[in-house]
């Protein structure tokens, strides 16, 4: 059988009725991880061994876990060779709360360094590509578990979302990227790159998939203050739907248009046309701030994770100078020179600067307050309407070191995602359909759509992105290449 096509959900059915064993499963997802990781270099470690024990939730079916997730006894590296020897004593909250469910952690895929990029080209380890086609980039530093998903290596990944680093890859990718209310989901043990918008959650084939595991990783942990003191539990009726009667879905008209490839424009409008055919109610609202958002991001994340990165000083974290005979001031001088790679060295300095004495109320301090400006806008259209969508990314994949030469490129690329994480809002990625390339190839490419509900109303998210995903079922189609 192909356990590539199957969704999560329908792997431990055919587990549970014995049709098949959870060895089995686990041999063919590892037999096709060594036949395809050369060519799509999306793992840093690959775990061999499996537990053979009672039959819980997820059955010891695999899945990929973020290297930056603590996982006992296994390498985590954050992607870097400054961590590329440390090996957890403990486990994160979340790696806990699914091993308590029988998942099998199958290893860890790679990612931008510290997830600090929206393509792969500041890993310091591996260059994961797109499966759909090999000579684009598979999105931001969630992108080598999106690419792994997309690809059958694996039914479902664990990653993070800091602003962009799920819903990027997952549209460039064509999988389903999901990001709860922020404190859903217990972030210990966790590598922070940003401590107050990092947000644990999943890939997966299937909207059912990602609603399956954030029931069971959500809720409280008393060992994380951000985590929120209550478990969501989702009403089962809504997989029940068959229309979105009565939804009120509105299209930020500041967003939609101005910065999107045309044949973007053109998928979108035939969404926004699929979901009034499913009685959706779709009007244009506005959103003044969201202009704004990425020059306030821009300044509250560096400055986070400058603190974040503070450990890791060659002292109280690998490496130590190559110069073994150095002072110890030659080593807190170099020793970041040596082992970060240029992106974090870049962000470093930038953060460190808007945290100084001299510009704290000038950058950082402004920027907070137009996170709290964005915060209210929100707040103030969900009094009227249940959902907003926009496009997960404004172009489908560009190709391999097309805008690594210009930074601010790469910035705007996360227009679309930003906003929604300096609030704190849930979303979900879906496929919609494929566009064409904008160059003289004319590939066609995934185009997902992002939808964003108000603050801890998941339920409502994962209503409509069900009733959308059964009446399109474009999420079916998958790369070619990775053949059994």
């Amino acid at each position: 059988m192909n356990y590539k096509d199957l969704s999560l959900e329908q792997l431990i059915e055919e587990i549970k009725s014995g049709r098949t064993s959870r060895e089995e499963v686990f041999k063919y997802f590892l037999n096709r991880i060594k036949k395809y990781d050369d060519k799509l270099q999306c793992f840093n470690y690959i775990n061999e061994n499996w537990l053979n024990t009672s039959n819980w939730a997820l059955f010891w079916v695999p899945i990929w876990v973020k290297d930056l997730y603590c996982e006992k006894w296994i390498p985590t590296t954050w992607s870097s060779i400054m961590l590329e020897n440390f090996v957890p004593p403990y486990d994160s909250t979340i790696i806990k709360k699914l091993n308590q469910e029988a998942m099998s952690s199958i290893g860890k895929t790679t990612m931008d360094e510290f997830a600090m990029w929206t393509t792969w080209e500041n890993s310091a380890l591996k260059k994961a590509i797109n499966p759909w086609w090999t000579n684009r980039v598979p999105g931001g530093s969630s992108s080598w578990s999106a690419a792994a998903v997309s690809a059958g290596l694996v039914p479902a990944a664990l990653w993070t979302d800091t602003w962009w680093s799920l819903r990027q890859p997952a549209s460039l990718c064509g999988v389903v990227g999901f990001r709860p209310s922020y404190g859903r989901n217990s972030r210990y043990w966790i590598f922070p790159m940003a401590s107050s918008l990092d947000c644990p959650w999943t890939i997966t084939k299937t909207v059912k998939d990602a609603w399956m595991l954030y029931e069971l990783m959500n809720g409280e942990d008393p060992l994380e203050n951000t985590s929120l003191a209550w478990k969501d539990i989702i009403n089962p009726k809504i997989w029940e739907s068959k229309s979105l009667k009565w939804y009120k879905i509105w299209v930020i008209k500041e967003f939609f248009w101005e910065w999107l490839d045309n044949w973007v424009k053109i998928v979108m409008e035939k969404a926004i046309k699929e979901l009034e055919n499913l009685w959706a109610e779709i009007k244009e609202i506005s959103l003044p701030t969201t202009k704004y958002a990425i020059a306030a991001y821009y300044i509250i994340v560096p400055a986070e994770v400058s603190t974040n990165l503070w450990r890791l000083d060659g002292i109280r974290y690998w490496h130590v100078s190559k110069n073994e005979s150095s002072s110890m001031d030659w080593v807190f001088q170099n020793n970041r020179w040596e082992w970060l790679w240029s992106e974090s060295q870049r962000r470093t300095i930038l953060w460190s600067y808007v945290l100084s004495a001299w510009f704290y109320d000038a950058y950082f301090k402004k920027a907070a307050q137009i996170r709290t400006l964005l915060i209210d806008d929100f707040n103030k259209v969900f009094n009227d309407v249940d959902v907003i969508i926009w496009p997960a990314s404004p172009s489908v994949a560009w190709k391999m070191w097309e805008k690594s030469d210009d930074p601010l490129k790469l910035y705007l690329a996360d227009m679309y995602t930003i906003p929604s994480s300096l609030a704190g809002l849930p979303w979900i990625s879906v496929p919609c359909w494929f566009a064409e390339t904008e160059d003289e190839e004319k590939e066609m490419m995934p185009v997902w759509l992002q939808i964003i509900a108000p603050r801890l109303e998941e339920e409502k998210l994962f209503e409509i992105s069900h009733v959308y995903e059964q009446a399109t079922n474009f999420g079916k189609i998958s790369p070619k290449g990775f053949e059994d």
